[in-house]
Parts: structure tokens; C-alpha cells; sequence
């Protein structure tokens, strides 16, 4: 039978979060509720610092049914790494339970496992500490490969789309502490680059698995694709319909169709996902085409920001300040 007290804690841990769970699906807002109901019967909800929820199953943003729930469990530092690893052994069977992962074979998993946990794709939840939020560590943050992250993972333009792109569920805003550590370059663009590669890459690889559902890996490739490249150009976190719209803007006027055509298939696909061989041949291609594009946009609206602003400099000098004549 169960405990009341722990009943009655249950429900107002429930209650506190409904308010900030309006607009999320009954999917999302379940699994949240018996994740945090998890936490505070195993070690108590008082030692979580801040949950914050980032991603497609916000309100209003990019859900589809290759969505995962992107949650991130920030503990206070007297936590230990023990209790952490022990609660997170119950969360892939709630992650089961509420149809955010599939159940497997033994060679699945292992197989599945080696691209989840280098690259944090298809994770449902990140467990981490407030020192290694602080710090802006990002291997300790997603608990991804050290030597995959260092080399691959587009660090400041993952951490400054959760900064832009999430929800406080309970505890602390402490998504400010990190701004000033993030600085966005080319050599993010030239990471991002080769991680959804080796995505995509990695999804036509294991495409003659049928179980293995590789079309999820190919459309998250394209997905990150965008949203990176979209971040580097504008600095924001739009929906992926404004996005797409962005990007076929930048083809030329006679590739403008073809591009269309290949993201009407992407949108479509997040929605009714099947291994569409043809658009995955297509995949590894469209994404060094992603990329190009928005470090060749960002260079040029540098370019043309510098001339303005030497054009104005140039305007306001009188022909006392600058008497030379060519």
C-alpha cells in the first residue's frame, strides 16, 4: 500500500508544475510528472537546482512523432555522481512507458548506442550538476563522448539554442550565467558540419535494418543542420517552417524548386517517417549545402555592415578633417 505522505508530496510536486506545463502535449506533460514524482522518492526533489525544458515539445514549436523530450536536470553540487547514475537507470523505463523510446534487442541497443551517446541524439533526458552548467562544460552538461564533443559537436550553438530555446519547469533561471562564455565562430559551422555528416552517414549505414528506423537519425541531421546554420546567420530559434523558408530563399532562382521539393519531402517525413531511400541518398549533400550557404550569408552581411559602417564614418568627416583631394 502506498505511503499517504508520499502520496500527498507526489501531488503537490504535480501541482506545482501544471502551470508551467500548459501548452505542452498530455505526452510530454506525463512523462515530466512522473519523472520529478521519480526524483523526489529517490534522493528529493529539494537537491534539483533547476529543470529546464528545451527543444520541439515546448508550446507551440516543432512536435512531430520523431520528437524526443529534451529535458535537462540541473542538481545541486552536493549531489553525488553515484546518486545520479543510480536514478537515471529508472529513466529509460519511463522513457519506454511513455513511448519516448523503443524497446529493443540486445544488438539494437548496442548498435543504437554508440550514435546516441556520442552525439546526445534521441536522449530524453540530461542529467548534470550546477558547477558543470556554470562552467559551460558541455560533455558534463550532455554526458556525451569527451573526444567526440571536443572534436565534433557545435558546443556554443547547442548551448545558446537551450539559453534561447527553453522552458524553466521548476527551480532556479540560471540560463544567464552562461551567455557570456558563449562565443559563436566559423569553427562551430565547420563541427556541425561534420557531426550531422557522420549522422547522415551513419543513417544510410544502418538503413538495411529496417528496426532500426535510420530515417529518425537522417531527419534529426537535417533538423540540426538548419537550426545551427539558422543560429549562425540570425542568431535565433524560429520554428523549422520559418527556417526552411530562409534557407530556400538563399538558392538561386532556378534551384529554388529543387530545394523546395526536398524540404516539403523533410517536413513531410517528420510527420509520417519511413526509410525514403531517395531522400536520404539526397541527405549528405543537402547538408554541406546548409552549411556552405550560411557561412557564405554571414560573410557577406559582415562584409556589407563593415561598408556601411565606414560609409557613415566616411559621410560624417568635413572637408576641414580630411583636406586631401585625389
Amino acid at each position: 500500500m502506498q505511503d499517504t505522505g508520499s502520496s500527498e508530496a507526489d501531488d503537490k510536486i504535480k501541482h506545482k508544475l501544471s502551470n508551467n506545463l500548459r501548452g505542452i502535449n498530455e505526452q510530454s506533460r506525463n512523462y515530466i510528472r512522473d519523472i520529478v514524482v521519480l526524483i523526489n522518492r529517490e534522493i528529493g526533489i529539494n537537491k534539483i537546482f533547476s529543470i529546464i525544458l528545451f527543444g520541439s515539445q515546448q508550446a507551440n514549436k516543432d512536435n512531430t512523432i520523431v520528437s524526443d523530450c529534451d529535458l535537462l536536470f540541473i542538481f545541486k553540487n552536493r549531489v553525488s555522481d553515484h546518486h545520479i547514475k543510480e536514478i537515471e537507470r529508472y529513466f529509460i523505463a519511463l522513457e519506454i512507458k511513455h513511448n519516448f523510446k523503443e524497446p529493443t534487442t540486445k544488438l539494437t541497443r548496442n548498435v543504437l548506442e554508440v550514435i546516441q551517446h556520442s552525439t546526445g541524439m534521441f536522449m530524453s533526458h540530461f542529467l548534470t550538476k550546477r558547477k558543470y552548467w556554470e562552467e559551460a562544460i558541455f560533455y558534463k552538461i550532455f554526458r556525451v563522448n569527451k573526444v567526440f564533443s571536443a572534436m565534433f559537436a557545435p558546443r556554443n550553438i547547442v548551448l545558446s539554442n537551450v539559453i534561447q530555446n527553453s522552458t524553466i519547469l521548476y527551480g532556479d533561471d540560471i540560463r544567464s550565467i552562461i551567455k557570456p562564455k558563449i562565443k559563436i565562430s566559423v569553427r562551430e559551422m565547420f563541427r556541425s558540419t561534420v557531426m550531422n555528416l557522420f549522422i547522415s552517414f551513419f543513417a544510410l549505414l544502418i538503413a538495411p535494418r529496417k528496426e532500426l528506423n535510420s530515417i529518425k537519425y537522417q531527419l534529426e541531421a537535417i533538423k540540426w543542420s538548419l537550426k545551427a546554420s539558422n543560429y549562425y546567420c540570425f542568431e535565433d530559434s524560429e520554428l523549422l517552417n520559418t527556417i526552411v523558408k530562409r534557407f530556400i530563399s538563399f538558392e538561386k532562382p532556378k534551384a529554388q524548386l529543387k530545394a523546395k521539393r526536398f524540404y516539403n519531402k523533410f517536413l513531410e517525413l517528420r510527420n509520417q517517417p519511413f526509410n525514403n531511400l531517395k531522400f536520404m541518398l539526397q541527405c549528405p549533400f543537402r547538408i554541406l549545402k546548409i552549411h556552405m550557404k550560411a557561412i557564405l550569408f554571414r560573410k557577406l552581411t559582415k562584409r556589407k555592415s563593415t561598408e556601411n559602417f565606414f560609409e557613415v564614418k566616411r559621410y560624417n568627416v568635413s572637408q576641414r578633417e580630411f583636406p586631401i583631394r585625389y
